[in-house]
């Protein structure tokens, strides 16, 4: 059973000042895959795999 979901806070969507730097940006996995259940991100130019499991967790794979 899931909880309803909670607002988001200007931490969660990066409004308002900047982040302190020990906290980091907060974005929820949608923002970033959409309807998809796969993005390739691109680091320091090597392609990494983020896709959702059959199980609905992440994993982040070169």
């Amino acid at each position: 059973m899931t909880s309803p979901a909670q607002p988001l806070s200007p931490r969660d969507v990066g409004v308002g000042s900047a982040p302190q730097a020990t906290e980091p940006r907060r974005v929820h996995s949608h923002e970033i895959l959409g309807s998809s259940q796969e993005v390739e991100i691109i680091h320091r130019s090597q392609c990494y795999r983020l896709r959702i499991t059959s199980l609905g967790k992440l994993i982040l794979t070169k």
